[in-house]
């Protein structure tokens, strides 16, 4: 029996093209015990085209599906974030397998939104969309053909992830913060490490992504990021009085 905590996943497609390939992902998530997609930056899609796919067993999950413009706003209220990928390389970051992050995303569940979050069927993610992910997944494909249709390889990682929920002891686990609360943090990070000349002007968000990549191995909660954040402001204070 799948653990309920399976409810607090919740699969992010960003800028899908096809109908048939989000009801086939609403019912991956119905065979898989998860119940919540979103879609970003794209659409609204025809329920009727979706329900071709997902079939009248996951009809409700199309009936509830959460448009949004953008995609920070889509991912805001989360407090973790996979991105897939197929492309690998340095700029992508450490990138793990389904098996490999499964349990470590079963435990995290417990307490926290997770967001699984999957690119267009042709272009898949781009490096700004993943400067959102705590963690990258790429899965393991044959060199013969390396391209996985969307809904399948939802199916995959979602598989995973339930095999490792059912296997999981139940533990405390601790609340991280939302998305929304790091990208205001890194925002502030970014003001102030441009002030003091630590960052590139002409491409800040390159380097920043390298900070991104050591804070999210730790796991941030509320309190972590509301002592960066007062760092930042008494940095900022000391550099205005010292000129003054």
């Amino acid at each position: 029996m799948i653990s309920t905590h399976l409810d607090n996943f919740t699969v992010v497609l960003h800028k899908p093209k096809y109908p048939g390939n989000i009801g086939s992902t609403a019912r991956c998530l119905k065979n898989m015990g998860m119940g919540k997609l979103i879609i970003s930056e794209a659409g609204p899609f025809s329920p009727a085209e979706m329900k071709i796919m997902s079939t009248h067993f996951a009809a409700d999950i199309v009936d509830r599906i959460g448009y949004h413009d953008r995609l920070g706003d889509a991912l805001a209220p989360f407090q973790y974030i996979v991105g897939t990928t197929s492309r690998l390389g340095s700029a992508r970051g450490p990138v793990l397998s389904p098996r490999e992050i499964s349990p470590s995303l079963a435990e995290l569940s417990r307490r926290n939104e997770v967001a699984l979050l999957f690119g267009a069927e042709d272009k898949g993610l781009s490096n700004s969309d993943l400067r959102y992910c705590h963690s990258v997944v790429a899965i393991p494909v044959s060199e013969k053909l390396k391209s996985i249709n969307l809904s399948h390889a939802v199916m995959i990682l979602c598989y995973e992830i339930s095999l490792a929920a059912a296997e999981r002891k139940s533990v405390f686990t601790p609340k991280l913060a939302s998305s929304r609360e790091i990208e205001g943090m890194y925002e502030q990070v970014k003001e102030v490490l441009m002030e003091i000349g630590f960052l590139n002007p002409q491409n800040p968000d390159y380097w920043l992504m390298h900070i991104r990549r050591l804070l999210s191995r730790t796991g941030l909660f509320s309190r972590d990021v509301k002592i960066i954040r007062g760092i930042c402001r008494q940095v900022r204070w000391a550099l205005r009085n010292k000129n003054s």
